[in-house]
């Protein structure tokens, strides 16, 4: 099997998951090709670009920089100020005397991690930057989340700080939802490492501390984001991703996805893996904008809810021959080609000004 990734990817080694990598998966669980690629460890921002669709997304310079500057702000004078905000947050009040472990820096980090987290002490505690680790598709992928609060509530908490705004009580919601899953890979983590030492994984609570500006300025609000849900459908993309042999049983005999290929190649071969493009793809994949182009004309191009609502019409040509009555629908069809004449009246009746 390693043999057969290796080929894949183009004998190099693999690129390793991180949190963001890992919430991404959960994005589209139905997406063979991803799933595959990310199995194989390929470099899919190579990839891209050697396709000439080189990916168009990630955090631009401007905003590193302020969320780093953010986060070294809540985190000065010990996080006596990110205390405050997650006791305050879980209804608590802010304990006298809590300790602050910096877990950073290059030697045995995950050990001293592992020692850290599992010491079984009983006071309120705050650990920067732990190295957790989780087992992606038979490999090991080490995370770093922002924070951990220990015993607040007698429970652990992830503490993610953001740098996006809450704007009068309300943020983006698709940033808001791609920090809750991104923030789930980390509780699911940290409860395997606790259940690894004979802890009880529960103690990680299922409810995140998210930090975020308030407005337009740097005065920090906290939120509590509950993750069960995406927990749920992490553990199960992970388990299909560990069934790695049965992904290779589906992908053609001298597939490959070395970026030093020839371009051609690379694009009749990526074809014959199937992928379930949406338009969420464009935030976190890199090889969307050659998915989407490939989708042109897909109901699926048009999102998962036109998809799913026209289930087994699968080319816009065909939705529209179905919609006019220009063709009988197929026997899976005839829900799908029922809506769409319906909609077609409703259309016409709207737009000559007749009574629907």
């Amino acid at each position: 099997m390693e043999d057969r990734l290796g080929e894949i990817r183009g004998g190099g080694p693999p690129k390793r998951h991180n949190a963001r990598t890992v919430a991404a998966l959960t994005g589209n669980p139905g997406c063979t090709r991803r799933a595959v690629l990310d199995s194989a460890g390929a470099d899919k921002p190579a990839l891209a670009e050697r396709l000439g669709f080189p990916a168009r997304f990630g955090q631009s310079r401007f905003a590193i920089t302020r969320g780093n500057a953010f986060e070294a702000q809540l985190k000065a004078d010990g996080g006596v100020e990110l205390l405050r905000l997650v006791a305050e947050r879980l209804g608590v009040p802010v304990p006298a005397g809590a300790t602050w472990t910096d877990l950073g820096g290059d030697d045995d980090r995950p050990e001293r991690s592992r020692a850290a987290l599992t010491a079984g002490g009983v006071g309120p505690a705050l650990f920067d930057h732990p190295l957790l680790g989780l087992d992606v598709a038979g490999r090991r992928v080490h995370l770093e989340p922002d924070l951990v609060a220990a015993r607040l509530a007698g429970r652990f908490h992830v503490v993610e700080i953001k740098s996006f705004p809450v704007i009068d009580g309300q943020a983006d919601p698709a940033k808001v939802a791609a920090a809750a899953i991104q923030s789930a890979v980390y509780v699911l983590a940290l409860r395997e490492l606790l259940a690894a030492e004979g802890h009880d994984p529960e103690l990680v609570s299922h409810e995140v501390v998210l930090i975020c500006p308030r407005d337009f300025g740097n005065r920090p609000v906290a939120s509590l984001l509950d993750v069960r849900k995406q927990l749920l459908v992490l553990r199960r993309q992970l388990a299909r991703m560990a069934r790695v042999d049965d992904l290779l049983a589906t992908v053609p005999a001298g597939f490959t996805a070395d970026p030093a290929a020839d371009p051609a190649a690379l694009a009749a071969g990526l074809r014959q893996v199937p992928a379930r493009y949406a338009p969420d793809c464009l935030a976190v994949c890199e090889l969307a904008q050659f998915c989407r182009h490939e989708a042109r004309g897909h109901t699926g191009a048009l999102g998962r809810p036109v998809r799913e609502a026209l289930g087994g019409v699968v080319e816009v040509a065909d939705v529209l021959a179905l919609a006019e009555g220009g063709r009988a629908p197929e026997p899976e069809q005839a829900e799908a080609a029922a809506l769409l004449r319906a909609a077609a009246r409703l259309r016409a009746d709207a737009l000559t000004g007749n009574p629907a």
